[in-house]
């Protein structure tokens, strides 16, 4: 009996032992991708990225064409109600002509500060961001400009952002 309980007690003893000797776990490790892969991938981030910098150039430029002629007219119409020779009407179609312009231009800056955190946050983009940093604070001023009714030095100011842009573009060819 003394024999039966000492065989007891030795395994008690002994069995915690041999499950905490096993810790090591075996796992598969996931395969990585291949260099290709992450090659391929980092290409299409990039010409996706490029292709969103030239649709704001197009989109911008397109703008700065039409408000030539907008600017022009509304800076007419605002002389012939200084001067009480504008209708009623006529005033009150060039403020919402101006109230137009004001919102482009505010939807510019919206969509061109998505694209400067886009470019920050996407790690194939970044090297690229030091480059396309400060078309929205561009776009800001521009903004600004138009709030105080100055469309042309607003107008102007978007043709900076346009060039800041194409920069961009030029560098990511590279």
């Amino acid at each position: 009996m003394r024999r039966l309980t000492l065989v007891l007690l030795a395994a008690t003893i002994l069995s915690p032992a041999n499950t905490l000797a096993q810790t090591r776990k075996r796992s598969t490790s996931k395969p990585k991708p291949s260099a290709t892969a992450t090659t391929q991938r980092a290409n299409e981030v990039r010409t996706t990225g490029a292709t969103r910098v030239a649709e704001q150039i197009k989109f911008l430029t397109k703008f700065i064409y039409l408000l030539g002629g907008v600017q022009v007219n509304i800076a007419s119409v605002d002389e012939s109600v200084r001067r009480k020779e504008a209708p009623a009407t006529m005033a009150q179609k060039n403020e919402q002509n101006k109230a137009a312009v004001k919102a482009s231009i505010t939807g510019f800056r919206d969509s061109l500060d998505k694209l400067e955190i886009d470019f920050r946050t996407t790690p194939e983009l970044q090297p690229y961001y030091i480059k396309l940093a400060g078309v929205a604070s561009g776009a800001a001023d521009a903004e600004a400009l138009a709030a105080t009714g100055q469309f042309d030095k607003s107008g102007r100011k978007l043709l900076d952002v346009i060039n800041h842009l194409a920069d961009v573009l030029v560098a990511m060819r590279q």
